[in-house]
This record gives structure tokens, C-alpha cells and sequence, in this order.
């Protein structure tokens, strides 16, 4: 069999797999990611990036403030679009519940905070002007 043709995949490397499922933009994020603790495996710690997932495996990753608990359903050889990716994993109810809840306290949180925003061109011409700045 040559190495061009598809072979179906029985496992794959955590941090590939990361990568491949568009969680992290890099497999170098993903590796970071795992040794700062922030990805787990059937409920254990994995702190080794060569660790091998299988499908049926469920992932605990945090993100960004995001922590999402996911099945794995199919591994990939390549990384494709997110609409392919999207295909990799599933959800549970419980964590796509709890992070729309969380989207939705910060979108509350923005609303009460209007001023944490960048000022207009005009703002910040007052602001350099106030300090004494040239420009």
C-alpha cells in the first residue's frame, strides 16, 4: 500500500487532532494548550501532546475562557474547512448550554459597560492634546 492512498484512521495525536478540529490555529497552540493543563481526556489530565485519541473519546478543552466537552465522532488525516471539522466532534447539551450562557453574561456585561471601547480619531486627538503630546 502506498502512503497515497487512504487508509481509515484508528487514533491520532491529541494536539493534531486539535489542530485538525480547528480548535487552535496552530498544532504549536494546541501543544501549549496541553501543557498549561487545559485539555482533558475521559476526565484525565493530558500534559504530553503525542497522546492518542480514538473516536469515542471525550475532551474537556479550555479556550479563551471558553471550556467546551466534546465526543470525539471521526479522526482526519488533514485539516479541511470548519464545516468539515464541525463533523469531527460533538457537543455535549450540557457544555453548549453552559457557553451560551456564558456568551450571553458577556454580552449583558457589554451592554452595561459601554465605555470600555477604543475612542474616535477626534477623542483621542483631545486625549494627546490634554497631555501635552504634539499630533
Amino acid at each position: 500500500m502506498s502512503k497515497t492512498e487512504s487508509t481509515p484512521l484508528g487514533e491520532q495525536r491529541v494536539d493534531s487532532w486539535l489542530w485538525v478540529a480547528r480548535f487552535f490555529k496552530s498544532r504549536s497552540l494546541a501543544v501549549t494548550a496541553i501543557a498549561q493543563g487545559k485539555i482533558r481526556i475521559n476526565d484525565q489530565e493530558c500534559r504530553k501532546p503525542a497522546k492518542v485519541v480514538r473516536p469515542g473519546d471525550r475532551l474537556q478543552v479550555e479556550r479563551g475562557g471558553e471550556h467546551w466537552t466534546i465526543e470525539i465522532l471521526d479522526l482526519a488525516r488533514q485539516r479541511g474547512p470548519a464545516s468539515v471539522a464541525q463533523t469531527l466532534y460533538a457537543e455535549t447539551p450540557d457544555s453548549a448550554d453552559a457557553r451560551r450562557i456564558a456568551a450571553e453574561a458577556r454580552q449583558q456585561e457589554r451592554a452595561l459597560n459601554p465605555t470600555r471601547h477604543k475612542p474616535d480619531p477626534h477623542t483621542r486627538a483631545l486625549v494627546r492634546a490634554l497631555r501635552g503630546k504634539p499630533g
